[in-house]
């Protein structure tokens, strides 16, 4: 089964957390000194936010899965339909170690396919790798998936689950 997965950067955690497990209903399954995650089953979500945003903003959506097949099994249609599909294989983000598909959609959105197999115990460092499209190469005077320029209205490179 998959779950829906949505990560947000926050300006400040604790009263993120708080906020966030009152809508819910629920506290987070892994709060860090940067970074909190619900597994929420109704509605059936992977939440994750994590601190020290210059900009709060959703970061990126995605598909949490359950087997590494289905990762590949989704990048195996999204590259049937022509889109550029980044694989990431054992990488360690988000406290957490996994096999990744990563894809923009046609606004620039990125979005993230995963299959989670282990914990961490740091953050990691795996970023999302650069999906070149047309609309990511235009928006680079302002934001890019990975790494905004110095003179971009976004301010520091964000992390990604």
């Amino acid at each position: 089964m998959k779950r829906f997965h949505v990560h947000m950067h926050v300006a400040d955690l604790d009263s993120s957390v708080r906020f966030y497990s009152t809508l819910f209903g629920e506290q987070p399954v892994v709060v860090k000194s940067d970074y909190a995650k619900w597994m929420l089953e109704d509605p059936r979500v992977n939440f994750a936010i994590t601190s020290g945003a210059s900009k709060p903003q959703i970061d990126h959506l995605g598909l949490q899965v359950e087997s590494s097949e289905d990762v590949a099994t989704i990048g195996t249609r999204l590259k049937a339909a022509g889109e550029t599909v980044r694989e990431q294989f054992n990488a360690t983000c988000c406290y957490a170690k996994g096999d990744k598909g990563w894809v923009s959609d046609p606004n620039g959105i990125s979005w993230e396919t995963f299959h989670t197999f282990g914990e961490s115990t740091v953050f990691g460092s795996d970023v999302m790798p650069r999906v070149e499209t047309a609309q990511s190469q235009a928006a680079e005077s302002c934001c890019t998936p990975t790494a905004p320029s110095a003179s971009s209205c976004c301010g520091t490179p964000t992390k990604v689950q």
